[in-house]
């Protein structure tokens, strides 16, 4: 039999969605906070942006059911629906509910029936809304170039300042995780111009960081968030997690603080959960990291850490995880649904020791993505692999941008 349940609601992470609101003043206010998403992005009055995304892995194969087993859990109806609504407003706020949904349950499949209802609705009838919500789909699905098209779109075309900055947000995310290092700082500072505060100082501070300024972007933020103690929890948040990642870049012990401090507030905020047992696997404390990914088996990139920390720790469950984590990757690459190749090559790299193969995947990955866990992984793989030479670009990449990292291994130049 199918039972229906609900899964647990997850918040998903790997900076993410924000929601956001014009202030009086012009600044941007922060409410319900969702996720934090690699890099930049926020939901700007109802819209919704985010980077990359932590996903949860489709259920494992299996055979050996009883009759009262959840073989299944099915999608809320009101956001599957095929058919279209009537008006724009309506399909954005069913797309912008899908998306949602997808980040918090950590659940790709909202993202297929977001992108299937605007793929029948006219271009004539997109509404700037609209653009920013399928760029949004397009980002977190890797198509990349149709999501800055429409960015760009509603940046040049909009009277509306509300959608402008949302555009702006987003098309920062995207370029921050492409490594398009002076196009994102050209959308930082279009929203410093227009709306100041500490959501569009972190996104200044993460492009400074990656272009040989970490040091000074990590003081001038951290004096930004000391003095605005009446900043809303969002933007804290959001404002703390950049510290974090500005830390942990430096090799700053700090940035475990930073990672806490947000956890105490969010505990489902995936994405400082992972950076923050990853730090615990680089401080050769990987007994913490067991415990902090207990409970997110389903999530990959948090399955993977896991993975890793029990392994080190010879945990009695750490081949049953293994096992699990080598047929859920082996089904998705059958699928072809393999949205994010970095967890698979750090799977192969640090728990089958399959160096050649974990380098293949980390240079495919870090063509579209190349945030410092893509670089990083790259060049780990390539030194493991005994194959530098294939790294080369990366290496001229990192020099051409200032680009250094605490956690980057020490290679040949």
């Amino acid at each position: 039999m199918i039972k229906i349940t609900n899964r647990r609601s997850t918040t998903c992470s790997d900076h993410g969605v924000l929601c956001y609101q014009p202030a009086g003043s012009g600044k941007l206010v922060a409410f319900a906070p969702v996720l934090r998403g690699r890099a930049f992005s926020a939901i700007l009055t109802g819209m919704t942006v985010f980077g990359s995304a932590a996903w949860a892995a489709p259920a494992d194969i299996r055979t050996d059911f009883h009759d009262t087993d959840i073989l299944v859990t099915l999608p809320q109806a009101a956001l599957t629906q095929t058919s279209l609504p009537d008006n724009a407003t309506e399909l954005a706020d069913i797309v912008q509910q899908q998306i949602l949904h997808a980040r918090r349950e950590g659940d790709p499949r909202y993202l297929g029936y977001a992108s299937g209802l605007l793929l029948q609705w006219p271009d004539s009838r997109l509404t700037d809304r609209l653009r920013v919500l399928r760029a949004t789909v397009q980002q977190s699905l890797h198509q990349f170039d149709d999501a800055r098209a429409d960015l760009q779109t509603v940046i040049t075309t909009t009277h509306d300042p509300v959608q402008r900055l949302q555009a702006h947000l987003t098309l920062a995310n995207l370029e921050l995780v492409q490594g398009r290092y002076e196009n994102a700082a050209k959308h930082c500072q279009a929203l410093i111009e227009r709306s100041p505060g500490l959501v569009a100082h972190s996104c200044q501070a993460q492009v400074q960081g990656r272009t040989g300024q970490p040091q000074l972007a990590y003081e001038e933020l951290l004096e930004l968030t000391r003095g605005a103690r009446q900043a809303d929890i969002t933007s804290r948040l959001w404002a703390e997690g950049t510290l974090a990642d500005l830390a942990a870049q430096l090799g700053d012990p700090r940035a475990r603080n930073h990672w806490q401090f947000i956890l105490s507030q969010e505990p489902e905020d995936l994405y400082t959960r992972a950076r923050l047992a990853d730090w615990f696997l680089d401080n050769r404390q990987p007994e913490k990291a067991v415990a902090l990914t207990e409970g997110y088996e389903q999530v990959d990139s948090l399955a993977v850490i896991r993975a890793i920390a029990m392994t080190q720790t010879d945990h009695p469950k750490a081949t049953t995880l293994v096992t699990g984590l080598q047929e859920r990757f082996s089904e998705a690459r059958w699928r072809g649904s393999l949205l994010h190749e970095r967890d698979l090559a750090r799977f192969q790299l640090d728990v089958e020791e399959r160096a050649d193969e974990a380098l293949n995947h980390a240079l495919a990955n870090w063509q579209d993505q190349r945030e410092p866990e893509d670089t990083r992984l790259v060049l780990r793989a390539s030194l493991a692999a005994g194959d530098e030479a294939r790294a080369s670009t990366v290496l001229n990449w990192l020099r051409q941008h200032r680009q250094t990292d605490h956690r980057f291994p020490e290679t040949d130049s």
